[in-house]
């Protein structure tokens, strides 16, 4: 059975190009949810089955530092990972994501192999 996922990122294409990743690496999933924000991205969380996140940090109206903090006051859905995949991946960005919940990042661009290589242990 498949699983659910969330794509966060305020760039379409950019979504278009992580989906098609995602079933290039083999990774089976029922349904690919999208958001362009953090603000969007809760909206998805509250109202649909998410088993993983797959996030940018830079966005406007709610960055993804941002949403991982609020995300981690709702007691629904805190425990959802969350995985960042952004052009930002040092070390002070990604502690900041990993101390606020976040399981991983991937550095765009990125190809199948390495998406398939960091999420397929996560699922």
């Amino acid at each position: 059975m498949g699983k659910n996922v969330l794509l966060v990122d305020d760039s379409k294409t950019m979504r278009i190009i992580i989906g098609r990743s995602l079933r290039q690496a083999g990774i089976d999933f029922d349904n690919i949810f999208e958001a362009a924000d953090g603000i969007e991205a809760l909206e998805v969380l509250e109202k649909e089955t998410v088993d993983i996140v797959l996030s940018d940090i830079n966005m406007p109206n709610m960055d993804g530092i941002s949403f991982l903090r609020e995300k981690s006051t709702r007691d629904a859905i805190k425990d959802i990972p969350v995985l960042m995949i952004s052009t930002e991946t040092g070390d002070d960005i990604i502690g900041e994501a990993k101390s606020l919940g976040a399981v991983g990042a991937i550095k765009k661009p990125f190809t199948p192999d390495k998406v398939n290589e960091v999420l397929g242990p996560l699922l």
